[in-house]
């Protein structure tokens, strides 16, 4: 879901923040967009009330991230039990004028698969980001 549509409090809108702070230290370059899905019923059929979802998007098309925009998915689940809401996974995908390039998940082991890949350099900025945001959203 849309990252501006989650916010409902003052705490989640500062850890928002922060996420788009932590990403830009990896890639100063990048403009957050908080609205990265469109409001149309096609598109809200595919969106997941329990993610904060951020695209990045930059000034032109990067051969290192192999990307032009980034859409980054903070997935969370909820214990039943306590109310504890947790970040369980973060999903991340490039995009080009082609359409997606490729995708990261923490929950898939922690790889890079599509057709193209970014340098290994971009990698670990973006595991770096992802362990960070774990550590804002879990402590």
């Amino acid at each position: 879901m849309n990252a501006a549509e989650q916010v409902k409090n003052f705490e989640l809108a500062s850890k928002i923040a922060a996420v788009v702070n932590l990403f830009k230290l990896q890639f100063p370059d990048a403009r957050a967009d908080l609205k990265p899905w469109v409001n149309d019923p096609n598109t809200q059929e595919l969106v997941d009330p329990d993610s904060i979802d951020i695209g990045f998007h930059f000034p032109g098309w990067s051969r290192s991230l192999q990307s032009r925009s980034i859409l980054v998915q903070i997935r969370f689940h909820e214990d039943p039990l306590d109310g504890d809401r947790r970040a369980i996974g973060v999903e991340s995908a490039g995009y080009n004028h082609q359409g997606q390039q490729w995708r990261f998940s923490t929950v898939e082991n922690w790889r890079f698969v599509g057709a193209t890949e970014p340098v290994a350099e971009v990698q670990d900025k973006l595991k770096i980001f992802c362990q960070q945001t774990f550590e804002l959203f879990n402590g």
